[in-house]
C-alpha cells in the first residue's frame, strides 16, 4: 500500500467516523451551540410551545392540502376563505 492510499483511507475513516457521530447525536436530539455546549433539543418543551408547534404542523397540512388537491382555482380561493373563517 502506498503512502497517498493510506492517507486517503485514514481520511476516509475520520469522515465515516464524524458521519456516524452526528447521526446518533440526530437521532437522540443532541444539538451543540456555537461555543460546543452540548444539550439536547426540545428537552421539557413549554406546554404553550408545544400548543404552538402542534398548530403549526396542522396548518401545514391543510396548505399542503390545498396545494395538492387538483380543482379549479376558484374552489381553492372559496376553500381558503372558508378555512379562515373557523
Amino acid at each position: 500500500m502506498s503512502f497517498w492510499t493510506a492517507v486517503v483511507l485514514i481520511v476516509a475513516l475520520g469522515v465515516l467516523a464524524d458521519i456516524m457521530k452526528n447521526r446518533y447525536r440526530a437521532h437522540h436530539g443532541i444539538v451543540q451551540d456555537n461555543q460546543g455546549n452540548e444539550s439536547r433539543a426540545l428537552a421539557g418543551l413549554d406546554p404553550m410551545v408545544q400548543r404552538e408547534l402542534e398548530d403549526l404542523c396542522e396548518r401545514v397540512k391543510v396548505l399542503e392540502r390545498i396545494v395538492t388537491d387538483e380543482r379549479k382555482s376558484a374552489n381553492i380561493a372559496a376553500e381558503i376563505e372558508s378555512l379562515r373563517d373557523k
